[in-house]
């Protein structure tokens, strides 16, 4: 088949206005670090507005904790209900956040299975922006959490001596160590077969640290070898320091050793989270 003097003149022109046309426009920035990861973190809050169910597990399952564990086992524990919300609200908090990182995971690796990612490879932005906007998309879900369990503990009687301040202190401390371990279950999201064996491996590791730990009981009636790992279990430094910011009488180091976990895990799995991504997006 052959192609006319005409055609190819005519094709010719049509390239040359296409040209044109492209090239008058003037082309927008390209985004910067910061903007992209902007971008991210507003699609990780829309996530929200689209998806209002999983606002359900959000709410209700440390809800479901404090009533359970303040009523069913409060007596046992402190022979007082009262009492032992004052004890167990601020190690329910941990718990509430916590629980809460697991979403990084299972949203990120739901995003990779679905091609999500594949498309947002083949963009000119910084690409470590889709990790770090998910992950402090993932703040929304820790303020909404601890503000519904604060405010149900408040209504059944909890009394923080430490006031407004000191609450407010207790969830920020939260929010800086939900989002470091929340890197955790990123880099699992990153590398696991599906969804839900993100969920199902996180469950298996994240139960055992909470309940051994000093969130729902006083060290001082376990077994010697239980209170050692109790001791070493960063969700107890996080429930002491939430514990006594809210009771007014938080030290330096009580504060600081959260801080300083915290800082470890962002220092550890950060890097490693963003080169299993890199990894897993070059093949």
């Amino acid at each position: 088949m052959t192609t006319s003097p005409g055609t190819v003149d005519s094709t010719t022109a049509e390239s040359g206005r296409l040209r044109t046309v492209l090239s008058a426009g003037e082309r927008p920035a390209r985004a910067t670090a910061v903007s992209a990861t902007l971008t991210h973190l507003w699609r990780a809050m829309m996530a929200f507005k689209h998806f209002p169910v999983q606002l359900i597990d959000i709410v209700l399952m440390p809800l479901i904790f404090l009533l359970m564990f303040t009523y069913l086992f409060g007596g046992a524990f402190a022979d007082s209900t009262e009492e032992y919300l004052q004890f167990y609200l601020p190690g329910v908090t941990v718990q509430a956040v916590v629980m809460m990182t697991v979403y990084t995971g299972t949203s990120l690796n739901t995003d990779i299975h679905k091609g999500v990612f594949d498309r947002f490879r083949t963009l000119p932005f910084w690409q470590p922006a889709t990790l770090a906007g998910s992950l402090l998309g993932d703040v929304l879900r820790y303020v909404v959490a601890l503000a519904t369990t604060v405010s149900l503990g408040l209504l059944l009687g909890f009394r923080p001596d430490g006031g407004f301040l000191g609450v407010l202190g207790a969830v920020l401390v939260l929010i800086v160590f939900g989002f470091s371990v929340s890197w955790i279950f990123a880099a699992l999201g990153v590398v696991a077969s599906e969804p839900e064996r993100v969920s199902g491996t996180s469950m298996i590791v994240l139960y055992p640290l909470l309940f051994m730990s000093n969130i729902f009981v006083m060290p001082e009636t376990m077994p010697g070898w239980m209170q050692a790992i109790v001791d070493a279990n960063p969700m107890s430094h996080a429930a002491t320091a939430s514990r006594e910011l809210m009771h007014g009488t938080a030290g330096f180091w009580d504060v600081g050793l959260v801080l300083c976990v915290s800082a470890g895990l962002v220092a550890v799995f950060a890097p490693l989270t963003m080169r299993l991504y890199r990894n897993k997006n070059a093949h």
